[in-house]
């Protein structure tokens, strides 16, 4: 499903949308599928998502896609899966 979103979401200011890992910032949970670019720190491994993730604090372990720009303008992440 990852590879199928990355192919149909592009922003005009680079290439196609890539997915990885990432930790996300989400107080009020997880019930969420997209985030604005605020609110996701991007890691060079889902390791160092893993560690990164405090979920106590509300910053959470995922993959996802992004950032594409949404209709409003806003650059915006899309939740593939949790991993945490």
């Amino acid at each position: 499903m990852a590879e199928a979103i990355a192919s149909l979401i592009s922003d005009s200011e680079g290439s196609v949308v890539s997915t990885g890992n990432v930790v996300v910032y989400a107080p009020k949970g997880r019930g969420r599928k997209r985030f604005p670019e605020g609110c996701v720190r991007v890691c060079a491994s889902e390791a160092e998502a893993r560690a990164a993730a405090r979920p106590e604090q509300g910053f959470h372990a995922a993959v996802a896609s992004g950032p594409s720009r949404s209709s409003e303008g806003f650059r915006l992440y899309y939740l593939v899966r949790w991993l945490d």
